[in-house]
């Protein structure tokens, strides 16, 4: 899969949005269609802004208001589809991991299936270095400590990294899987790439080798 394929616009990401439940007063009836319309713009719109302020500024400065302003949508339209900045950058970040999600379940090897652990888990730390580096602000934007751990994004990685564990049969992958994630905290990405200057090609061979000292793997060398 190419960059291109890989970034993609928001409209093409966000075009299906969810549609608005039946409000109280509703009767039960669902939404007609010009409000479902009315809905997905919204949405879209939303999620657009929200992914320039938080390219453009420092993520802890972005608001909800500076977020209702950008979209051109009143407050009450975006509290009630999202109660923080937090979470607009969490579904977000959701939109995009989806398609990293995708390349880790059907890609071909070794970040796809039929790859041994070792090199599936060295293939994913590339990938995942990869995905920081284009979407940092938003990863940064999506919370810190509890709210992260608590994210769809972080969920998805810890399930993928622990099968790998537990297929090469590691000890207490339970424990272990957060240690191999903790290099892909934003925060700490950040740090690496931004303050220290490090290239994201030298944080992944270092990863690798973090790989081989976990899974030990003859055809990694």
């Amino acid at each position: 899969m190419t960059n291109g394929d890989e970034v993609r616009t928001l409209r093409d990401i966000t075009g299906a949005g969810p549609a608005r439940r039946a409000a109280p007063g509703d009767g039960g009836r669902p939404p007609r269609p010009r409000q479902r319309e009315d809905a997905i713009r919204n949405h879209a719109q939303i999620l657009a802004a929200a992914e320039q302020l938080f390219t453009e500024r420092d993520p802890r400065s972005v608001t909800m208001d500076l977020i209702a302003k950008a979209a051109g949508v009143g407050r009450a339209t975006l509290y009630r589809r999202f109660p923080d900045p937090a979470s607009v950058a969490g579904a977000l970040l959701e939109e995009h991991e989806r398609i990293l999600r995708g390349r880790l379940a059907f890609g071909p090897p070794p970040l796809g299936p039929g790859a041994p652990p070792a090199q599936r888990l060295a293939a994913f730390y590339t990938a995942a270095l990869e995905y920081l580096e284009r979407h940092l602000p938003l990863a940064l934007g999506s919370g810190p400590g509890p709210a992260r751990f608590a994210g769809g994004t972080y969920r998805h990685w810890r399930e993928h990294v622990r099968a790998l564990l537990v297929e090469a049969g590691a000890a207490d992958p339970d424990v272990s899987v957060d240690a191999l994630l903790s290099p892909l905290a934003p925060e700490v990405y950040q740090f690496q790439r931004h303050t220290l200057g490090f290239p994201p090609a030298r944080i992944a061979e270092t990863l690798g080798r973090l790989v081989r000292g976990v899974l030990p793997d003859p055809q990694m060398g």
